[in-house]
């Protein structure tokens, strides 16, 4: 028997010139993109980002409103008395963590940058329960800087389906991602793969034979995303 040959690794070229039509592709289906999680200043969507963790963005917007009619300034997070906090987010999980985080944000803000959110990645992830990805979130969002690739749970799957990286840590798949995608589209493919992952690639039950990438991704389900599969009538039972 002759040994089994696996499918050849694809060139850097080859993958850069998959991921740019990976881009038109998405921008063509989903066009402008947008943020998710609703907010009126760079505040309102670092809290917000804070409380994604581990959070839908949809639990989220359901929680913020009170929130930020009640703490309009880092200050007033800083302030916030013992189980204020807690009990407003309560429902985003986490909620005693991410009040000591909030409070300890707060006053960082307060103490570094009167106030302010930063605008820079270095002084972002120094804010208590600010990372890579929250600190992106910020920077391309809020203020359209292009510091990186939003790396969340749908970005990590897709990708590694796609075969625009092989890497499971977030950090890895980001600096993969950003060695095939030009800048100027960092900040808008996260949201369109984002909103992808939610509407099609959907975890458990992917969409291939609907999905815009089926004919770019090699994990696609071939013979559904050529055409719909139809089942032939069962016999009747006699």
């Amino acid at each position: 028997m002759s040994p089994v040959r696996s499918a050849p690794r694809e060139s850097l070229a080859a993958r850069r010139a998959r991921a740019q039509a990976i881009v038109a592709a998405l921008a063509a289906e989903y066009g402008a993109p947008r943020c998710e999680l609703d907010h009126g200043s760079p505040l309102e969507l670092l809290v917000a980002t804070i409380l994604s963790a581990q959070c839908t963005d949809a639990r989220v917007n359901l929680v913020t409103p009170a929130l930020f009619a009640r703490h309009r300034t880092a200050a007033d997070y800083a302030d916030s008395p013992p189980g204020a906090l807690e009990q407003l987010i309560r429902s985003t999980g986490f909620f005693n963590a991410k009040a000591r985080n909030l409070r300890g944000c707060g006053r960082a803000l307060v103490e570094r940058h009167g106030g302010a959110v930063p605008r820079t990645m270095e002084e972002l992830v120094a804010l208590p329960g600010v990372a890579r990805k929250t600190a992106n979130v910020v920077l391309g969002t809020a203020y359209g800087i292009a510091s990186g690739v939003v790396v969340d749970t749908h970005v990590q799957r897709i990708a590694r389906l796609l075969r625009l990286t092989r890497a499971d840590d977030p950090v890895k798949i980001e600096r993969d991602l950003v060695a095939l995608l030009p800048q100027e589209e960092w900040i808008a493919f996260s949201h369109r793969l984002i909103r992808h992952g939610r509407t099609t690639c959907i975890a458990r039950r992917p969409q291939c034979d609907r999905c815009c990438l089926a004919a770019l991704c090699p994990s696609a389900r071939r013979e559904e995303a050529v055409a719909p599969v139809t089942k032939s009538p069962r016999a009747k039972h006699r």
